[in-house]
């Protein structure tokens, strides 16, 4: 259970506008929809990734990083790493069963396979997006274990794009698409306080010393 308490107490130390800013995006928040990046190996692409998560609403995105693990690029992330749950895994078997214990359907972007065209497919549950390498696309393992396939259609010479262009075309798409819908797609209430009191806390200069007082004073 979120201390509201504590949240109450921290939201003094951040303006009206930014406590309303939290409060209107967070109504804009899906984990309906989540993302996967599997071992990318250029650091700024996975960082853009994440940066669209955040700009079309998606919550969290889960990274894995088996080879080419790495920090987020900051400067491409542009602070939406503060922003976006991020949840790192060591294989791909470990993300998938992860998100079928939380009953999400595995789905695999990628041009090569049997895919659903992105203005064809229809949401029809909760829904993980995996993304793959820029070398060789998804793995095996994925492309063997996946629920579903995606792809975005092209008709010139290029084959693909790159991975985080094609997150943000499908994000934008099928964000649009689900709020559109009449599916529950919203954060639930206790998660939409988790993350305010997350987001405060990170907007809290000191706050570890505020954090303490409060402690004292409680």
């Amino acid at each position: 259970m979120i201390d509201v308490k504590l949240l109450e107490y921290l939201e003094e130390f951040i303006s009206e506008n930014r406590k309303q800013r939290f409060v209107d995006i967070l109504a804009e928040r899906t984990n309906y929809l989540t993302v996967a990046v599997e071992d990318v190996f250029q650091m700024h692409n996975t960082s853009a990734v994440v940066r669209s998560c955040e700009s079309f609403g998606v919550q969290t995105a889960h990274l894995i990083e088996d080879r080419n693990g790495q920090h987020l690029d900051e400067e491409i992330a542009m602070g939406a790493q503060k922003w976006v749950d991020i949840k790192r895994y060591r294989s791909s078997k470990q993300v998938i069963d992860t998100l079928r214990e939380q009953e999400y359907k595995i789905v695999a972007t990628s041009p090569h396979a049997d895919s659903s065209l992105l203005q064809d497919f229809k949401l029809d549950g909760k829904t993980a997006l995996f993304f793959g390498t820029e070398k060789s696309g998804l793995s095996d393992y994925v492309l063997e274990n996946a629920d579903a396939y995606l792809k975005i259609p092209m008709v010139g010479f290029t084959e693909s794009l790159n991975i985080s262009v094609s997150a943000a075309i499908i994000l934008q798409h099928l964000t649009s698409q689900l709020k559109a819908s009449d599916v529950a797609w919203m954060l639930t209430e206790e998660e939409m306080l988790e993350r305010r009191l997350d987001w405060t806390k990170k907007s809290i200069k000191s706050v570890d010393d505020i954090l303490e007082r409060y402690k004292s004073d409680n």
